[in-house]
């Protein structure tokens, strides 16, 4: 098991279609192509031995003590990730990169850049390329080497060309590629991994300068994309970097954002809650470009406002709903789950998934979130999205009372669950301010009626006097972290003694030094073995909720700690384990969107406490 590297210990890249992660020792051990949820190309994150990974990194021969000090890190505000290599010897670095693209069309070859270089001394590198397809079910066919120091890699369905620019020569090793080179100060190697269509021709290599002219080109392009941001407040840093890692998760031909870059990556080491995360939920969508909107990326939420409009209008859904929780990229609502029998799962976390069965899942709450998602970014969009939302509406009138898996998709059977009612409400809340606001027809008699019923039934059934909180689900007692929304959603207000006390509840049951669980698997069973980490979006929604509730000092120092928990490069994954250790899926938008929203509150809180 010492041979994966910890989750928290890689950085992330992408081209706006894919996206790789690279550990701090200089290894590519996720990529899939051409999309996010295309099958591996590499995958040793998952299993080491046949995953397949390429690795890039200085080397010191001889005494293991003389190993290089390797940092890693941002070039600041860009998706450019710098590994350090320091020795004695000299100093070196790797950078990471794929040149974005924001084109509405999908592209079947996605280029990784790997540049080394030395800015002190002389070091030598070693490179190793060494993909297995097809989440490595699918050993390479054949290797190819060409005089102009390239080599293509030939997979059954998908190839990848390798190209080496200065200094380095590839050499084959049965079929995979490595080199072996020394570099002195100001001395650059550069490799390009290019995945394309299996037996597609490989692309006429890059020379130095147009190589050099892709990594400024990519510098220019976050830095740009970044000035539209409209956030100056204290943790400019932070927010910026969690803007990146949504923006870097969005699938650019459709404007759909993905909740993970990574799947099967365990929320318990060993444990078996390993999902695929790699596919658009409604729900994170909605939130993350929320997130965005706030921070003045109108773009994004254009984009995604017409991908969700057209899911709308096309009804197509697996699940029978109207609407389903999630989709794939392109807006396909087929997803099959499969047990990838033959890898062993992030340091031996089994079964890995790839797909995921909760597409089939009946979701509530996911209708209040496509409201919202219409209602907080601008207008209401094309009359036909408009005529969408009404048929939407009307229908969920006559089907809104049903018990679901609710937001934590749980495997458990289905319950009344509150969040799920609460954004019930919020549909009709929002479909009722979106009519009257833009002039729409709509039945707002009855949506009214309908609306003020789910709140009243909350307020029944969900209020338990015992506890003096509201709970998970109608008829339980456990208590669950996903109504930290309720004030934000404006079902009740942040000072309401009601939703004062239920925040007093959870301090006293999900609340860990300021980490904050989604519910107790012992009072709330969810039909999985095991436990969990804490749930970082979560512990965000706590902080704002402290915030919100006048709460600032708590909620700062909460806030100021949870960033401690952030990697090296300022990433977070799903959930935080009992030493603090990152787990789950990598790196997580919904993290980074609640960051996002946090930040905000807490700036305009203190803004108003020092006037």
């Amino acid at each position: 098991m010492d041979d994966y590297p910890l989750i928290a210990n890689h950085g992330l890249v992408g081209d706006l279609q894919t996206a790789a992660l690279i550990s701090t020792d200089g290894v590519v051990d996720w990529w899939c192509a051409p999309r996010f949820d295309s099958p591996s190309i590499f995958a040793s994150l998952l299993d080491t031995a046949r995953g397949g990974h390429c690795r890039l990194a200085a080397v010191v021969e001889g005494d293991a003590a003389a190993e290089p000090t390797v940092r890693q890190l941002y070039l600041p505000d860009t998706a450019i990730l710098v590994t350090r290599f320091m020795t004695e010897q000299g100093v070196g670095e790797v950078a990471d990169f794929m040149l974005p693209d924001e084109s509405a069309e999908p592209k079947d070859r996605h280029c990784l850049f790997r540049v080394a270089r030395v800015v002190r001394g002389s070091l030598p590198f070693e490179f190793a390329c060494r993909p297995r397809f097809d989440y490595g079910r699918s050993a390479p066919t054949a290797l190819e080497l060409d005089d102009a120091g390239g080599a293509v890699i030939r997979g059954a369905e998908t190839d990848l060309a390798v190209h080496a620019i200065g200094p380095a020569t590839l050499e084959r090793d049965g079929t995979d590629v490595t080199a072996r080179f020394v570099l002195t100060a100001g001395q650059l190697a550069v490799f390009m991994l290019t995945s394309m269509p299996a037996g597609g021709v490989p692309a006429k290599p890059l020379s130095m300068d147009e190589a050099r002219a892709a990594f400024d080109t990519t510098r220019r392009f976050w830095a740009g994309w970044l000035r539209h941001s409209t956030y100056h407040g204290r943790w400019q840093q932070m927010v910026n970097r969690s803007a990146i890692s949504i923006k870097l998760m969005t699938y650019a031909p459709s404007g759909a954002p993905i909740a993970a870059a990574t799947m099967g990556l365990p929320e318990q080491i060993g444990g078996e809650r390993n999902w695929d995360y790699r596919f658009t939920w409604v729900r994170d969508a909605s939130l993350s470009v929320r997130a965005l909107t706030a921070l003045g990326f109108q773009r994004e939420a254009l984009d995604f406002r017409r991908w969700l409009r057209d899911r709308l209008v096309a009804g197509e859904t697996a699940s029978g709903e109207p609407l389903q929780i999630m989709y794939r990229v392109d807006g396909d609502p087929h997803l099959t789950e499969e047990v990838l029998e033959h890898l062993e799962g992030y340091r031996g976390s089994a079964p890995v998934r790839a797909g995921n069965a909760a597409a089939d899942q009946i979701q509530l709450d996911i209708y209040g979130e496509a409201a919202y998602a219409f209602g907080e970014m601008g207008d209401i969009g094309a009359v036909h999205g408009w005529r969408a939302m009404v048929g939407l509406l009307d229908w969920l009138c006559d089907h809104w009372d049903r018990p679901d898996e609710g937001i934590w998709e749980t495997r458990g059977g289905r319950r009344d669950f509150t969040y799920s009612r609460l954004m019930t409400w919020v549909a009709f809340d929002r479909g009722v301010r979106l009519a009257r606001e833009h002039a729409r027809p709509a039945d707002l008699v009855r949506w009214t009626a309908v609306r003020d019923e789910v709140f009243n039934q909350i307020l029944d059934r969900a209020w338990d006097a015992e506890r003096g909180a509201f709970v998970q689900s109608y008829g339980g007692t456990a208590l669950d972290a996903s109504l930290l929304l309720m004030p934000r959603v404006g079902f009740i207000t942040p000072t309401d003694p009601a939703w004062l006390s239920t925040l007093d509840a959870m301090a006293g049951e999900l609340v860990s030094d300021s980490l904050v669980y989604r519910y107790d698997p012992g009072t709330s069973p969810d039909g999985l073995r095991g436990s969990e980490g804490t749930f970082n979006l979560c512990t965000f929604l706590y902080v704002e909720a402290l915030a919100q509730a006048g709460r600032i000092d708590e909620a700062r120092y909460a806030f100021d700690k949870m960033l401690t928990y952030a990697n090296h490069v300022g990433l977070f994954a799903e959930e935080i384990g009992p030493s603090g250790e990152q787990l789950g899926n990598f790196p997580q938008a919904f993290t980074h969107l609640a960051l996002i929203s946090a930040a905000l509150v807490l700036d305009e809180k203190l803004d108003r406490a020092e006037a």
